[in-house]
């Protein structure tokens, strides 16, 4: 699947996000002192030229002093309160290891698990045009934290299309970031892992030779995931982009071979598994590495365009359950959901983004007239102008209007003035199966630790 790499240090909208370890370094305010350090220098008695210890409390919403010549029992330390509306500091390690625990600190919920607490899952996903990588761990029940993540596209479809048969040129490129991704893995110890190829793979002639390849040369197992499956694990990873009052989503993911599209009916009773609510499932054989180089990526005119977009409805009109949610279409509580590469550089060319960023990208609303907007903006483009686009790049400079292609032609079919944008998809599906089938989320299970 064509979509973008989250990273690991991009927070995403509960789901991926960098892995910020409980326990971390303390901030400490220099120049202030706004804690007493209850008992502290006092085990041998007060200081002989001590007049009393200065404490500080309340009266009247006002601070005030007072002298007492009585030091506070170590049994009811009393820490001094910041002022209204000034966050509270961290007292020095000092001061708290001086301190006693109250009873009523004792019963509290237990600490956050520290990151070797915490079993470690992985999904990896070659797929036409990229290879991708995430290493996460349990986070609050049905999230999850990446620590470690890859992405690199390799283009193992290029020439696919025409010859039927992954090109040397293309495994090697794939080979070799496989190979960063199985040091990645072997320097950590997984709990579960799932390896998976997707449509390059499939329908390539050569693609189980190129996967015995893979495992002897990187030490790699990968399982080639037929389409419904690579569907179902795409609607997993959107789950929570998916809104309670939410009655019906066609969600679709541009891939580079492939694009699968889910019909997801989630009115009534609804699973905690997204995947449980697709009433009807497609995945169309073309994506934006076969679209482009049928018709030719590097210079679109509006008449190619338009083409590339009657190829993929012909497509469409061949699947039998594309009414399924038609009922639901008219209505506010109805809308697509976006899950590639396409879908993000449109966001990122939207937004005007000097930069892509996925945390303003994932979870993104776009109405129809923006979307209408950026699509004409893109075709308006030349090459290089594309390539210039920090969203867009060298790298998808060739592809982006093929993905922009299979786009208009599924709104063509299902239109909506709504689409949301995921940065996320095959490998959060993966990840949240993983650990749901783990029982990292069961009743009892306390913020990540081991079941």
């Amino acid at each position: 699947m064509e979509d973008r790499n989250a990273g690991a240090d991009a927070p995403g909208a509960g789901v991926p996000g960098s892995f910020q370890p409980a326990g971390g370094a303390e901030t400490r305010s220099a120049g202030r002192a706004d804690f007493a350090s209850p008992g502290a220098g006092e085990e041998n008695g007060p200081h002989p030229n001590s007049k009393g210890k200065r404490r500080r409390k309340r009266k009247r919403g006002r601070k005030v002093f007072a002298r007492d010549g009585n030091a506070p029992s170590a049994k009811a330390p009393q820490v001094s309160q910041p002022e209204p509306d000034v966050p509270a500091e961290t007292p020095p390690a000092e001061i708290r290891q001086a301190a006693t625990i109250p009873v009523e600190a004792a019963r509290r919920e237990p600490r956050p698990p520290q990151p070797y607490d915490l079993p470690v899952f992985a999904a990896l996903d070659l797929g036409t045009n990229n290879c991708r990588l995430l290493v996460a761990v349990p986070g609050r029940p049905g999230q999850f934290r990446v620590i470690d993540a890859f992405s690199r596209i390799v283009r193992l479809g290029e020439g696919l299309a025409a010859n039927g048969r992954l090109s040397d040129a293309a495994m090697d490129r794939a080979v070799e970031a496989l190979k960063v991704c199985g040091d990645k893995l072997r320097n950590r110890a997984i709990e579960r892992a799932r390896l998976v190829a997707t449509e390059a793979c499939r329908s390539a002639a050569n693609g189980e030779e190129f996967l015995s390849r893979v495992k002897v040369e990187t030490g790699l197992t990968l399982e080639i995931i037929d389409r419904q499956t690579e569907a179902r694990l795409a609607v997993s990873g959107c789950g929570s982009l998916v809104e309670r009052d939410t009655e019906g989503v066609v969600l679709f993911d541009i891939g580079g071979g492939s694009s699968e599209i889910a019909l997801i009916d989630v009115r009534g009773q609804r699973s905690p598994r997204l995947a449980s609510h697709i009433v009807a499932w497609t995945s169309l054989p073309v994506g934006v590495v076969s679209l482009a180089e049928k018709f030719g990526g590097r210079e679109v005119t509006p008449q190619t365009f338009g083409a590339m977009i009657e190829h993929v409805k012909s497509m469409l009109d061949g699947f039998a359950g594309r009414s399924r949610l038609d009922h639901l279409m008219d209505g506010e509580k109805f809308h697509l959901l976006g899950t590639s590469g396409t879908v993000t550089t449109l966001a990122g060319v939207h937004l005007e983004l000097e930069r892509y960023d996925r945390r303003r990208v994932d979870g993104l609303w776009m109405d129809g007239v923006s979307v209408d907007r950026m699509v004409e903006k893109l075709l308006g483009w030349d090459f290089q102008q594309r390539v210039n686009n920090a969203c867009i790049g060298a790298d998808r400079a060739d592809l982006v209007l093929a993905g922009c292609a299979i786009l208009e032609a599924i709104r063509g079919v299902w239109p909506s003035d709504r689409l949301r944008v995921a940065d996320r998809g095959l490998r959060e599906g993966i990840l949240s199966e993983l650990m749901g089938d783990a029982g990292v989320w069961r009743r009892g299970w306390r913020g990540g630790a081991r079941p």
